[in-house]
């Protein structure tokens, strides 16, 4: 694929391209110059040579064959839960339609808005098909890595007031925010080595270094794709650090009106706002 930090955007004139953004992305991106690329992440990007301006960032990829996720996946998170170490990845997915952008709103159902959770994630994005990955070669059919928030109505996720809907529970529309860009694979060799904040209106409730990860993404994409196959586009959020709301006293949970942050170092920032319906 030939870009470095790939972007989805709109132009002063209205017409919607992927860029190639010149360096790390700062802020919203409005104004911010990007080489336009020709194709689609499905069939391949090429470079034109031609710049233009970001006017509206939009969510870098249109949609995705399925959103898989990883539960339990960060040691610190594990003990806060006080939850036994499993000894697979716990996995569950988010439809399609979950999928929305880095700066949009996410919308929240009447029924999942008394106890909406944030968990901010490193978000991988499959480049090639795979199936029965090693994981000494997973790292390979990695396109490369996003920001992401599994969002989560825990009154649908927890067993004794739904029965452990864990796929209904963060499977609502808008419930998984990625962005700001794709940044390539090349640029991220060890993607256990990147630090990530989570913020509710500017006040820090997360941060980790991915090395507190129980399973690595190399170890994650080996699993998933044991006899089954992980379609280029599939996007996987590989499991949120300790600082939940769940687990706060007082509970955390998201108000209306409420701004998510979610950043990575050398990836950049989602930042969205929760709007109750």
């Amino acid at each position: 694929m030939a870009f470095r930090r790939l972007v989805r955007f709109v132009n002063a004139q209205g017409v919607t391209s992927y860029g190639d953004l010149k360096g790390e992305p700062v802020g919203d991106l409005t104004g911010a110059e990007v080489e336009v690329l020709e194709g689609d992440v499905e069939n391949g990007l090429r470079r034109t040579g031609r710049t233009d301006k970001i006017e509206k960032l939009l969510c870098p990829l249109p949609r995705v064959p399925i959103v898989i996720c990883i539960g339990l996946n960060y040691q610190r998170h594990a003990t806060e839960a006080n939850l036994r170490v499993p000894p697979y990845p716990v996995v569950f997915t988010k439809p399609a339609d979950a999928l929305t952008g880095p700066l949009d709103p996410v919308s929240v159902h009447p029924d999942a808005q008394g106890m909406l959770d944030y968990e901010g994630e490193l978000t991988v994005v499959m480049g090639k098909d795979a199936k029965n990955v090693s994981e000494a070669e997973a790292l390979q059919y990695v396109l490369g890595y996003t920001v992401g928030n599994d969002v989560s109505a825990r009154n649908f996720q927890l067993p004794d007031t739904s029965g452990g809907q864990f796929c209904y529970a963060k499977s609502f529309d808008g419930f998984a925010p990625i962005g700001p860009c794709i940044v390539s694979a090349s640029l991220i060799p060890d993607p256990q080595k990147l630090h990530l904040v989570t913020k509710v209106n500017g006040q820090i409730r997360q941060e980790t270094e991915t090395s507190d990860m129980i399973f690595s993404v190399a170890k994650i994409i080996a699993h998933l794709s044991r006899g089954t196959t992980l379609r280029k586009g599939t996007i996987i959020q590989t499991g949120t650090p300790s600082g939940v709301g769940l687990f706060m006293e007082p509970k955390g949970f998201l108000k209306d009106g409420d701004v998510v942050e979610v950043a990575i170092d050398g990836i950049g920032a989602i930042r969205n706002k929760i709007l109750f319906e």
